[in-house]
């Protein structure tokens, strides 16, 4: 039995099948790179935006589709796909821009679904209403780099917005009936139970319907490299980040969907910590550590 909703669990509740998601680049920028707010990004962003595994966007939508999906063909042939737009800021564009892409992805063989990374202060309403009329005709998701609740924490990785913006984001979204995931860093400097748990109880309050946990990845051509090389950023080590990864899962309103538990950086950006590029053995190890807590805590699943 899951001890917790899985993304698998409820795909399989929802679309009858498995959802492959295909990584896409829809040529955008992001307002804390462009000059608007900064040009450096998150602390933590690489270079790409945090689209490595998308095809160039040059490729076309239809194009990156089909690339994609033979990277997928390696995993499984059976299941639908979902494409989700990841590389910067997926809504920073015109809504006639946004109109053009999404709907070509939709309109690709085998696509069942519409999955949206953006930023809450990039979101007006005309926006909003354009995934929203998507949403009728197949599902679509809005993916929300929150990060942490903590505003110190935010000033401290230049987030780039306050609480606020974010809360008003989802609450618009929902209301509009998109379903939104939230994304949560582990491991942010400075940052502990408290502070996660705090994260955890302000999500709960909010009509998310996902979350996306997310290990801290030190990546090359970030700004936290310069700062972890200098050694003034420590790393979680796995024990540590099992710890605070299962305090989450037991905070999170059970109805909330987990998308991830821990993320996988490009191998070649990679700078620590070097044992979270093994995934397989790394969720494997979080399996077991869930298992090893339940039996110490006395739950039985």
């Amino acid at each position: 039995m899951e001890r917790y909703r899985s993304f698998r669990q409820h795909c399989l509740e929802r679309y009858g099948c498995r959802l492959y998601k295909l990584a896409l680049d829809g040529g955008m920028t992001c307002p804390n790179r462009d000059g608007t707010l900064g040009t450096r990004g998150c602390l933590f962003c690489s270079a790409g935006g945090s689209g490595e595994f998308a095809a160039p966007a040059a490729l076309g939508v239809a194009a990156q589709i089909e690339q994609a999906k033979k990277l997928v063909a390696r995993k499984s042939r059976e299941g639908a796909y979902m494409a989700y737009f990841q590389s910067y800021t997926n809504t920073y564009a015109p809504v006639e821009r946004l109109r053009a892409l999404f709907t070509e992805a939709l309109a690709q063989p085998g696509v069942a679904a519409l999955s949206v990374a953006t930023r809450p202060d990039c979101l007006p309403d005309e926006t909003v209403a354009l995934l929203a009329q998507l949403n009728r005709e197949k599902p679509v998701t809005v993916e929300l780099g929150l990060q942490t609740a903590d505003e110190a924490t935010a000033k401290r990785i230049r987030r780039g917005y306050e609480l606020p913006c974010f809360d008003d984001a989802v609450r618009r979204l929902a209301a509009a009936g998109l379903e939104v995931v939230a994304h949560v860093i582990i491991g942010l400097p400075g940052e502990g139970e408290r502070e996660l748990s705090h994260t955890i109880g302000h999500l709960n309050a909010l009509p998310v319907g996902g979350v996306k946990l997310q290990l801290l990845h030190v990546l090359e051509g970030s700004d936290l490299a310069d700062l972890w090389q200098r050694g003034e950023v420590e790393t979680l080590t796995p024990e540590r980040y099992a710890e605070l990864l299962c305090g989450c899962i037991e905070r999170l309103r059970p109805d909330i969907v987990i998308h991830r538990l821990t993320g996988d950086g490009p191998k070649r950006l990679l700078l620590a910590p070097l044992w979270s590029a093994d995934k397989k053995r790394v969720l494997q190890f979080l399996r077991d550590e869930m298992e090893r807590r339940d039996t110490r805590q006395g739950r039985l699943f």
